[in-house]
């Protein structure tokens, strides 16, 4: 009975330490989204957006419409009637805005000179390793045209050919030669051809 008692109370401990125990997460089961304070966005939405701004703020229109803006706002508060202008001479409101928008306009401008600057990057990236192939096609191409001028020189040429049917004829003649001689057809021939010996032995 002791003994059962002993095997009851170490089951109950190690079922309360097992339901102590934090839970380790299961690795077959995706992790639940952890919560933000900050807002989310997309970094490649916002670095096209940039970039529309950047090449905006670099045209002719956007100085164009800034000094005109300027112009209006200036004169607006020049001579309109007091109760209607906005910011008086010092424009204090006028500088803040443009201090705002050189703010606002620099990271912009490097926000987009950057993705630039990535978009080159990847370029000559792209640019080098097709470099690097066609100087691999050129070498073969190069290799097997000395491949097929070494092969041309080893085959047989119409002139070549020529030479030797030419030759062979040459050969056979004078072997029809010999042979008539020995049946005492030429006799001038036997005599520039001794008879003992054979036409095969030239």
């Amino acid at each position: 009975m002791a003994g059962e008692r002993d095997a009851v109370r170490e089951r109950t401990l190690a079922g309360a330490t097992a339901a102590g125990r934090p839970r380790a997460p299961r690795l077959d089961q995706p992790r639940p989204p952890r919560r933000r304070i900050l807002p989310e966005w997309d970094p490649d939405a916002f670095g096209r957006l940039s970039e529309r701004i950047a090449r905006f703020l670099g045209t002719g229109r956007f100085i164009v419409w800034m000094t005109v803006v300027i112009i209006l706002w200036v004169l607006w508060n020049v001579s309109a009637p007091k109760e209607l202008r906005f910011d008086e001479y010092p424009f204090i409101f006028l500088t803040l805005a443009l201090s705002l928008q050189a703010s606002y306009a620099a990271p912009l401008i490097l926000l987009a000179q950057n993705r630039q600057d990535d978009r080159d990057r990847v370029n000559l990236e792209q640019d080098r390793k097709q470099n690097e192939r066609s100087i691999a096609d050129t070498e073969y191409l190069t290799r097997e045209v000395a491949a097929l001028r070494i092969g041309l020189g080893e085959v047989a040429t119409r002139d070549w050919i020529r030479s030797e049917l030419e030759d062979l004829l040459k050969e056979l003649e004078i072997r029809q030669n010999g042979h008539k001689e020995h049946h005492g057809t030429h006799p001038a021939m036997r005599a520039e051809h001794p008879p003992g010996r054979d036409a095969d032995d030239r």
